[in-house]
């Protein structure tokens, strides 16, 4: 099942709930993530690599100048285009090669974009990262937020460790494997679990409960 609809979103919180105390605690304290899905696809995945270490703001301003220039992006338009055109628009060098090699393992069959819904999140995250450039934060996020992939886990995110230490009031911030590690249990509902995270790290900083990172 996809996180694709609140009814989708209810069922994973209520499994959710029943393997975990905590977070029941939490959920029934009234922290509910909102449903958020951005395109999937090339664009989406694009997208994400173009927010990687840049401000919010920055991002918006790259893609949007992205979009404009080439509207219906998809792989064989970034083959065919070149890289004075996508430095224009404000893109790296580092992320040109990223959008290049995924563009490159799209045509040649080697990610299958449309196909990962239905993988396990683990082959899922492991045939994204096989692609040059795509770390596992861009994997876990396009998973998750692209496709609403349910058991998708972003265990570099550091808001999301940060919920995670908030919650189970640990006494430093998880590190990935260690995260990983405490995730276990919300297996195949991971992905709703970091939404809950997400939301009850940005309720106890004052930042709003989204769900969503960025």
């Amino acid at each position: 099942m996809l996180l694709d609809s609140e009814e989708a979103m209810q069922a994973g919180l209520d499994a959710l709930c029943a393997q975990d105390a905590v977070m029941a605690g939490i959920v029934h304290g009234g922290v509910r993530p909102k449903l958020r899905k951005r395109d999937p696809g090339f664009a989406g995945l694009a997208a994400i690599v173009v927010s990687q270490q840049v401000s919010t703001a920055s991002a918006k301003a790259i893609w949007g100048r992205v979009s404009e220039r080439f509207p219906a992006l998809d792989a064989p338009i970034l083959r065919g285009a070149d890289d004075e055109a996508l430095r224009a628009c404000g893109l790296s060098a580092p992320k040109i090669r990223t959008l290049r090699a995924v563009a490159e393992a799209v045509a040649q069959g080697d990610l299958p974009l449309d196909d990962l819904a239905g993988y396990d999140a683990d082959a899922a995250h492991e045939a994204l990262v096989a692609v040059k450039g795509i770390g596992p934060w861009t994997a876990d996020i396009y998973l998750l937020f692209c496709l609403g992939h349910p058991d998708a886990f972003a265990a570099g995110d550091l808001a999301l460790q940060e919920g995670a230490r908030l919650a189970y009031t640990l006494e430093t911030r998880p590190k990935p494997a260690e995260l990983l590690t405490l995730a276990d249990q919300w297996r195949p509902w991971r992905g709703v679990a970091a939404k809950v995270l997400w939301a009850y790290y940005g309720v106890q900083t004052g930042r709003g409960g989204t769900g969503e990172v960025g």
